[in-house]
C-alpha cells in the first residue's frame, strides 16, 4: 500500500498540507508575507528615528562645560506633519493602484512598489540634512510607492486564493505587516543607540531591495504563468474560482454599482474607523511612551513592539477562524465577516477607553497590546470582505476603501501633534477618547450594512445572468447561498 506521503491531497499535491513549501499557491503567501514585512519595517521606522533624532544629547565640552542638543530640533506639530506625509503620497496611488494592477499585472506593480520604496529608504538620511521639507517630500514619494501595494496583492488573491483558503492566505501574508512593526520598533531602537539613527534607513532598505530580487525570480501573475506550479495545483485553483484556462480576462468595472453600494460604505467606514486607531498606535505610541510615561528610546521601541507581535500571533488565528466557521458551516461568510469585526471594535473600543483612564506604565501598555491584538479579527472581517463582494474587482475596492482609510493615518498625526503639544497626560487621554469614539461609529455602520456575499453588481454576478439567459437557468445556485441586494 502506498504511503499517505505518496497520497494526493483533494488540491493534486502528493505531499500533506503542512508541507507548504511543495504548494505554489503557499509560496506566493510567503513572498506576500516578507513582502509586507519589508513595507511596513520601511513606513514605521522612522516613527521610533524621529524620537532619537529629535532627542536631546549631553554634550561636555573641553573646559568641562555641560550643555544639550538634538541632531534637529522639530516640535511636536513639525514631527506630527513629517509623520503624516507618508499618507499623502499613499492617498494618491491608493485607488490608481488597483486599476494599474488589472492592466500591467499586480506581481510586477507590487514588486515594483516595495523596490523603490527601498532606494527612496536608503535615500532618507541624505534628504534629512536638508530639512525637514526635503525629508517629507521623501515620504510622500514612499507613500505613493507603497500606496498600490495592497489593491495589488487583493488582485492576486482574486487568482491564486481558492474561496475555502481565501481568509487564512491574505490574513497570514497580512501578518508580514506585524512582523515588520516589530522589527523596525525593535531594530530601530537598538540601531539607533548601538550605531545611529541613519543606519536605520539603510539596513531597511538594504534588506527590500535583496526581498524585490528574489521576488522576481519566484513569482508570476497567475497559476497559468507559473512556471513551477504543478498540472495538479493549478487544476485545483483554477476550478476553485470558476476560471478556465488560456480564457483571457476583459474586465470591465462596476463603477454605478461599486459607488452606491452599502455594503462598498460600510467597507470603506471600517477601514477608516480600523485605521484610526492602528496609526494613532503605530506612530504616536513611541512618542506617547518616552515623554508621557518617561521610557527610554530603546525601551520604547521594544514596548512599542509588542503589540504587533501580540497580532501577529491573533492575525493568524482570526485567519483559520474565519475559514473554520464557514468550513463547518457555524456561520455563513456575511455572519462571519459582521460578527468578526464588530466583535473586534467592541473590544478596542473597551482597550482604549481602559488605558486611558488607567494612565499608568504597566496596565495602560497591557490594554494597547491588547487593544492591537484584538484588531486580528476586524482585519478578518473587512480586510478580506473585498473578495467576497467581487472577486474580480477586489483590487479596485480595496483602492477605494483603503483611499477613505488613508485619510485616518493623515488625521490622527496632525489631531495628536495639536492636542498634545504639553505632552500631558490629560492631553493624550482626549487622543485616545477619540479613537475610542471612532471604534463606535465602525461597529454601527458595519453591523448595520456589512456584506459577505456576491453583490448584485459583481461581475461573476453579471457573467453568471449572461450565462443563464442563454441557458434559460435561474441565477439562484451560485457559488453563494445567498445574494444581498443593496
Amino acid at each position: 500500500m502506498a504511503s499517505d506521503y505518496s497520497l494526493k491531497t483533494s488540491d493534486g499535491i502528493a505531499a500533506p498540507m503542512w508541507m507548504f513549501w511543495k504548494r505554489r499557491r503557499y509560496i506566493v503567501v510567503l513572498m506576500a508575507f516578507l513582502g509586507f514585512m519589508n513595507v511596513y519595517t520601511m513606513r514605521v521606522n522612522l516613527s521610533v528615528a524621529i524620537v532619537a533624532m529629535t532627542e536631546n544629547r549631553t554634550i561636555v565640552d573641553a573646559d568641562g562645560g555641560v550643555h544639550y542638543e538634538s541632531d534637529f530640533q522639530w516640535d511636536s506639530k513639525v514631527k506630527g506633519f513629517i509623520l503624516s506625509s507618508f499618507f499623502y503620497g499613499y492617498l494618491i496611488t491608493m485607488l490608481p493602484g488597483g486599476y494599474i494592477a488589472n492592466k500591467l499585472g499586480a506581481h510586477n506593480v507590487y514588486g515594483v512598489g516595495i523596490a523603490v520604496t527601498s532606494l527612496l529608504t536608503l535615500l532618507t538620511p541624505l534628504a534629512t540634512t536638508a530639512g525637514a521639507w526635503c525629508l517629507i517630500l521623501v515620504r510622500v514619494l514612499v507613500g505613493m510607492f507603497q500606496g498600490v501595494t495592497f489593491p495589488c496583492m487583493h488582485a492576486v488573491w482574486s487568482r491564486w486564493a481558492p474561496p475555502r483558503e481565501r481568509s487564512r492566505m491574505v490574513m497570514f501574508s497580512f501578518a508580514g505587516i506585524f512582523v515588520g512593526t516589530i522589527l523596525a520598533n525593535v531594530l530601530s531602537g537598538v540601531l539607533a543607540k548601538v550605531l545611529n539613527w541613519q543606519s536605520i534607513f539603510y539596513v531597511f532598505g538594504s534588506v527590500g531591495c535583496i526581498w524585490y530580487l528574489a521576488f522576481l525570480y519566484l513569482i508570476r501573475q497567475s497559476p497559468e504563468d507559473d512556471r513551477f506550479i504543478t498540472v495538479g495545483e493549478k487544476e485545483f485553483i483554477l476550478q476553485s474560482l470558476g476560471r478556465v484556462e488560456g480564457v483571457p480576462e476583459n474586465i470591465v468595472q462596476p463603477w454605478k454599482g461599486i459607488f452606491t453600494s452599502k455594503a462598498v460604505f460600510a467597507l470603506c467606514t471600517a477601514n477608516f474607523c480600523s485605521n484610526w486607531g492602528f496609526y494613532t498606535m503605530l506612530t504616536q505610541l513611541p512618542t506617547f511612551l518616552r515623554e508621557t510615561l518617561h521610557f527610554g528610546v530603546q525601551t520604547s521601541g521594544i514596548i512599542s513592539a509588542l503589540p504587533y507581535f501580540a497580532l501577529g500571533i491573533t492575525l493568524t488565528i482570526a485567519g483559520y477562524l474565519a475559514d473554520w466557521f464557514q468550513i463547518k458551516g457555524i456561520m455563513n461568510t456575511t455572519q462571519v465577516r459582521r460578527n468578526f469585526n464588530c466583535f473586534a471594535f467592541a473590544l478596542q473600543c473597551v482597550f482604549m477607553l481602559a488605558g486611558a483612564l488607567i494612565m499608568q506604565p504597566i496596565p495602560t501598555v497591557i490594554c494597547f497590546i491588547l487593544n492591537v491584538a484584538v484588531g486580528a479579527f476586524a482585519w478578518s472581517g473587512f480586510a478580506v470582505n473585498h473578495l467576497d463582494l467581487s472577486p474580480k474587482s477586489a483590487s479596485v475596492l480595496f483602492g477605494i476603501t483603503n483611499t477613505v482609510g488613508t485619510f485616518a493615518g493623515i488625521g490622527t498625526p496632525i489631531l495628536t501633534g495639536y492636542l498634545t503639544a504639553n505632552q500631558l497626560e490629560s492631553e493624550w487621554k482626549i487622543v485616545f477618547y477619540i479613537a475610542s469614539a471612532v471604534y463606535v461609529f465602525g461597529f454601527i455602520v458595519y453591523w448595520c450594512w456589512g456584506s459577505g456575499e456576491l453583490q448584485p453588481w459583481s461581475i461573476e454576478m453579471q457573467e453568471k445572468r449572461r450565462e443563464n439567459e442563454r441557458t434559460g437557468k435561474s441565477v439562484n445556485g451560485y457559488d453563494n447561498k445567498m445574494i444581498i441586494e443593496d
